[in-house]
């Protein structure tokens, strides 16, 4: 089951990675920092280079935390969007749908977390396992 997570997850993020550059500016307008384009851009890349990390079972258990991380880091522009009432690659969305993506992103990490196997390594080295490879 946990491979197969992996592999959702890896593909997921790599869809995701493709919007960034597709609809860059859609995902910059729900981006509440400076440069929000060009943080569009980065985090893109960052979607591209997880899964690969992810599919490789030597680096799995610590890209899975450096994915959470990760996660947590972007929920600030589904906040944003939350908050402010935001618009979607142009489309209006319900806002019960874009508060309840702010509960689904911890979820998503959660997800993260058991498919590679990241709590083994937070129980043995606490937050600096985000530098330990197996």
């Amino acid at each position: 089951m946990r491979n197969i997570s992996v592999l959702i997850i890896s593909i997921g993020f790599f869809y995701a990675g493709t919007m960034h550059f597709n609809d860059a500016q859609d995902l910059a307008a729900i981006t509440p920092l400076p440069f929000a384009l060009e943080i569009v851009w980065l985090t893109g890349v960052m979607e591209f280079i997880f899964p690969i990390f992810l599919l490789w079972p030597k680096y799995r258990a610590v890209t899975g935390l450096w994915l959470s991380a990760f996660c947590l880091a972007v929920l600030t522009a589904n906040i944003n969007m939350a908050v402010n009432n935001l618009p979607m690659f142009g489309q209006p969305v319900a806002p019960w749908i874009a508060w309840l993506r702010l509960p689904m992103q911890f979820v998503l990490i959660a997800w993260i977390i058991y498919a590679c196997d990241s709590m083994q390594l937070l129980k043995r080295y606490g937050w600096r396992a985000l530098f330990h490879c197996q």
